[in-house]
C-alpha cells in the first residue's frame, strides 16, 4: 500500500488531484480524465499531489471495475461484475491512513462518479445489482472531508462551471493564505489584519458572516486566541463556499466605489456607477466594475483597498472572473 505524504510549503500551493485528473492513464482501462484547466491552467500556479486510492491498494491497470454495493446496512466496494472480489478493508484502510498524511494540502480536486474519489452522488447498488440510491461519497474522499473539513474540495466535472471554478479556487487562495500566517505564528495583531484583509470577500459571499466575524475578531482579549483563531477561519471557510451572486458582488462594488468619491469627478463616479448596474442586470461580467477600480486605485493609491483580497483573489492570468 502506497501512502503519499505532505508538508506545509509557505512558498507553493499544494493540491491533492486524482492522478487521473492530471492526466496519468491509471483508470481501470489505462485511460484517464484529464481536465484541461487541472492540467494547464491552474498547473502553473500550483503543485500537485496525485493520488489513485485504486491503484495504491494494488489493483494495477488495467483492472477489474468496482462499485459501492450496501450489504446489511453497510458499504461494501465490491467488483462490478464479479462480486467476490471485495476491496472494502483494503480501500477503507488506505483511505483512512492516507488522508491523515496530507497536512500540507490546500484543497483537493477528485474524479466525479469514482467510488473511491468521487464527491457526491455516488451510486450505491444491491446485492443483486439494481441500484439503490446515488447520495454517497468516494470512500478516500469521505475519509478525506472528515479529516479535513476546511479543505476546499472540488469534483473534475464540477470545475467545468465557471462559478464553481472561480469559487473553489478563491478558498483554496484562501486557505493557503491562512496556513501561511498559521505557520508563521499566530498572533492577535497577524489575525486582525488577515481578517481586515478579507471583509469584503466575506461581504460578496456572505452577509450574516460578514458580522458575525467581525463581532469574532473585535474583542480578543476576552478570549483564548487559539480558540477565536480556530472558530474564525471555520467561519471564513464556510463564508466563502456560499457562492457569491450579483447581489452580494453589487452591494460590495458600492462600498468600494464610496472609498473614491472625494476623488473622482461626478463624471467619473457616474461611469462607475452605470458599470456596476450593467453588471447588476447580468450586461457585463464582474471584470468590468472590477477593472474600473482597479484603474482608481493605481490613480488614487489606497493602501486599504489595496490589501483587499477582493481585489485580486487569485492570478489575473487565471481569468476566473471574466465569465462571472
Amino acid at each position: 500500500m502506497k501512502l503519499v505524504q505532505t508538508q506545509f510549503k509557505p512558498d507553493s500551493i499544494q493540491i491533492g488531484v486524482s492522478a487521473c485528473v492530471v492526466g496519468q492513464g491509471v483508470r481501470f482501462d489505462g485511460g484517464h480524465k484529464r481536465l484541461g484547466f487541472a492540467d494547464r491552467d491552474l498547473r502553473e500556479f500550483v503543485s500537485y499531489v496525485p493520488v489513485c486510492p485504486e491503484v495504491a491498494i494494488g489493483m494495477g491497470v488495467p483492472r477489474p471495475t468496482i462499485r459501492q454495493v450496501e450489504v446489511d446496512g453497510a458499504i461494501e466496494i465490491v467488483g462490478s461484475t464479479d462480486s467476490t472480489l471485495n476491496v472494502t478493508d483494503a480501500m477503507s484502510s488506505f483511505s483512512q491512513q492516507q488522508s491523515q498524511t496530507l497536512d500540507g494540502l490546500s484543497g483537493f480536486i477528485v474524479c466525479a462518479k469514482s467510488p473511491s474519489c468521487g464527491m457526491e452522488r455516488i451510486k450505491v447498488y444491491h446485492p443483486d445489482g439494481h441500484t439503490l440510491r446515488h447520495d454517497s461519497v468516494g470512500v478516500f474522499t469521505k475519509a478525506l472531508m472528515e479529516r479535513y473539513p476546511l479543505l476546499p474540495v472540488e469534483e473534475n466535472g464540477r470545475l467545468c462551471d465557471p462559478v464553481l471554478r472561480e469559487n473553489f479556487v478563491t478558498r483554496v487562495y484562501a486557505l493557503q493564505d491562512w496556513q501561511r500566517m498559521i505557520h508563521s505564528g499566530l498572533t492577535a495583531d497577524k489575525l486582525v489584519k488577515f481578517h481586515s484583509r478579507y471583509k469584503f470577500m466575506v461581504m460578496a459571499s456572505h452577509q450574516t458572516s460578514y458580522r458575525t466575524l467581525g463581532q469574532l475578531i473585535s474583542d480578543l482579549s476576552s478570549n483564548d486566541l487559539q480558540d477565536v483563531a480556530d472558530e474564525y477561519i471555520y467561519g471564513l471557510m464556510w463564508a466563502l463556499k456560499q457562492r457569491a451572486n450579483r447581489k452580494g458582488h453589487t452591494n460590495t462594488l458600492m462600498h468600494l466605489q464610496g472609498y473614491f468619491k472625494k476623488f473622482i469627478g461626478t463624471e467619473e463616479r457616474q461611469a462607475l456607477a452605470d458599470v456596476i448596474d450593467k453588471y447588476r442586470q447580468g450586461l457585463l461580467p464582474l471584470m468590468a466594475p472590477m477593472t474600473l477600480i482597479q484603474h482608481l486605485l493605481v490613480k488614487f493609491p489606497n493602501e486599504y483597498l489595496s490589501n483587499q483580497v477582493y481585489i485580486r483573489p487569485h492570478p489575473d492570468k487565471l481569468a476566473l472572473r471574466q465569465q462571472l
